[in-house]
């Protein structure tokens, strides 16, 4: 029998931060779509956009392009919420995230960039890590792009926003999400790929060989000690 997904309360601190939605002026978000058959520039636009929203202005790089998936959303074979699907389950999505992350840290980051929002609270954050524990990654991201908070707000066809302005964090004060730095909790640092060494021996100072103590040097006087015999 499948694990149910746990409940959680769906109310955050971030509630009393005004959504875009309500703002006036230059704060109303652009709104990337293909509901209006968009041309091949706004075609640009739009994966710009889904590239921008996902991998964040972080993690923008060439190399992290999908051209097969760019190509079929040229050609209207995919629509925009299946665009952000490949991208969201992309190795280097996957390499950039998921596989540097613990599962809670994880979801954080999907529920960001997905769904235009911060988590509601820790509950929440467990609950969907059990579901990726349970079934898996792309069940967890499918759970995420068929949700009806999703379906609502962005559809088929629009890119996902950020439809909360702002975050606050300790001494930065309020940022947008998409400059939240993706990584890294510090509770999942030896996923860094970095080898660790490990010496229980004395601290020792070494020289490069082609280095020779020059005059005055101190290592000559300990040298000296070493070779006098005390009785």
């Amino acid at each position: 029998m499948s694990i149910p997904i746990l409940r959680y309360s769906l109310s955050t601190h971030n509630h009393r931060v005004n959504s875009f939605e309500n703002l006036t002026g230059e704060e109303q978000p652009k709104l990337y779509t293909t509901e209006n058959l968009p041309s091949s520039l706004e075609i640009d636009e739009i994966i710009w956009a889904s590239y921008r929203q996902i991998f964040s202005e972080h993690q923008i790089l060439s190399m992290n392009r999908q051209p097969f998936l760019e190509s079929q959303l040229r050609f209207n074979q995919i629509n925009v919420k299946d665009f952000i699907k490949g991208i969201v389950l992309s190795s280097q999505f996957r390499y950039l995230n998921y596989d540097v992350n613990n599962n809670y840290r994880f979801v954080e980051i999907c529920i960001q960039r997905i769904l235009g929002r911060d988590v509601y609270n820790e509950r929440e954050k467990l609950a969907f890590s059990v579901i990726i524990g349970s079934k898996g990654l792309e069940e967890f991201i499918d759970i995420l792009l068929n949700s009806d908070e999703y379906v609502e707000n962005f559809g088929e066809n629009t890119v996902p926003y950020q439809r909360r302005r702002i975050i606050f964090q300790r001494n930065k004060g309020e940022i947008p999400f998409n400059l939240k730095t993706p990584r890294l909790n510090y509770s999942f640092l030896p996923k860094q790929f970095m080898p660790t060494l490990s010496w229980s021996g004395p601290i020792r100072r070494f020289r490069p060989q082609e280095q020779k103590p020059k005059a005055g040097d101190p290592a000559l006087f300990l040298g000296m000690l070493s070779d006098i015999s005390f009785v």
